[in-house]
């Protein structure tokens, strides 16, 4: 469900990018919950890749794509890109703004300490391309899912 929540903030047919995709959270959840989207799974290890595209194929997902590769190694930009418990987000923005089309958003899905992270990145976030960094709070679990957006 953390995943699934975030999952209204992406607009209607956008491409979208999970990189670091492992098990396939949040993609693989997304690719279920909108079939409107058009998917990309990035994953470097080939164990995990093997897994998402079984699992694409068991469950129909037309629209989703498994890559494997680092993503610094993908030559395509998206509307949005996503990550989840990958790396701190300095270090995850540096991976993921390439990814991102001018005007499109990183959509970091990050735990308790994504202000704290946020406050210490915000310059070099900016030099990357950041035009616009904002923490949002997403369902109503227990535990909300919190994310960094960061528009490109």
């Amino acid at each position: 469900m953390n995943c699934a929540v975030v999952v209204p903030r992406v607009p209607m047919g956008a491409t979208v990018a999970d990189v670091g995709s492992g098990a396939g959270l949040p993609g693989l959840v997304w690719a279920i919950a909108r079939p409107d989207l058009h998917m990309t799974l990035i994953e470097p290890l080939l164990r995990r890749t093997t897994f998402l595209e079984e699992a694409v194929e068991a469950l129909g997902l037309d629209h989703v794509t498994v890559v494997r590769a680092r993503a610094e190694d993908v030559n395509e930009t998206f509307d949005v890109v996503t990550a989840r418990a990958v790396a701190p987000l300095e270090k995850l923005a540096g991976w993921c703004l390439p990814l991102v089309r001018p005007g499109g958003v990183l959509l970091a899905l990050k735990g308790r300490t994504a202000q704290e992270e946020v406050a210490s990145s915000r310059v070099s976030l900016h030099k990357m391309g950041a035009t616009d960094i904002v923490v949002s709070s997403h369902g109503d679990l227990r535990v909300p899912t919190t994310v960094v957006e960061v528009t490109r």
